[in-house]
């Protein structure tokens, strides 16, 4: 279905083969419990590569933006548990944005999702989203498609580093605008009418900078308040 609320944290990344089986006990096992409990923090989801550049993408919905920039997320960002210390050293490769939710459509789940993220000229993400409305209708009126949203990082927010980020010893990418489509078809069919309607050409010609062809992945667990 469309996000569960007008804000939102994506975050992409690799795990190391060697960390991956604690990766899951971690995630699933306490930390998505801890963060949906914070208040205003409604849904927590993940995701993993079907074909994509990066093997994760979590994201965590939240009541608004202000959320994702207020104290009770700060604070439990600022006081990670041992595991969660012990696990992060298993990230690589980490783009994480703390977002506001600027298009919401869509009224099913699908279990494949297609994530676009990149940048735009600063200032530019409200008018490059507005833009892309005719693409969004042609997606939302294709069989197969479920939902899909458009998200903007909230770029002071996502450029605090906080202790989980500096017990991993290397910074995040912070993307400023993310495209997420929502299906249900089979995979290919998927991929290739998102990979098409929102291809990284067109994306330029609308203020797009550094779009990639679209990450599909796969729905692994939703934890829901």
């Amino acid at each position: 279905m469309s996000l569960q609320g007008n804000g939102a944290v994506a975050i992409w990344h690799d795990i190391v083969p060697e960390g991956l089986a604690d990766f899951y006990a971690w995630h699933g096992g306490e930390h998505m419990p801890e963060r949906v409990a914070i208040p205003g923090f409604v849904r927590g989801r993940r995701f993993a590569a079907l074909d994509a550049d990066l093997g994760f993408f979590n994201i965590y919905e939240t009541r608004d933006a202000g959320v994702v920039a207020g104290p009770d997320y700060r604070a439990r960002l600022n006081s990670p548990t041992p595991w969660t210390l012990k696990a992060v050293q298993h990230f690589r490769n980490v783009a994480r944005s703390l977002c506001g939710v600027a298009v919401n459509r869509g009224a099913a789940d699908g279990g494949l999702l297609a994530t676009l993220r990149y940048n735009t000229a600063p200032g530019g993400e409200a008018a490059h989203v507005a833009s892309l409305a005719p693409l969004f209708d042609r997606l939302m009126a294709t069989p197969g498609i479920a939902a899909l949203a458009a998200i903007i990082a909230d770029e002071a927010a996502s450029g605090e580093v906080n202790a989980e980020e500096k017990a991993r010893g290397t910074s995040n990418a912070r993307p400023r605008v993310a495209l997420l489509v929502e299906g249900w078809g089979d995979i290919p069919e998927f991929a290739k009418t998102v990979r098409d309607i929102l291809s990284p050409a067109t994306l330029a010609k609308l203020g797009a900078v550094g779009a990639e062809p679209a990450g599909i992945y796969r729905h692994q667990i939703t934890l829901s308040k």
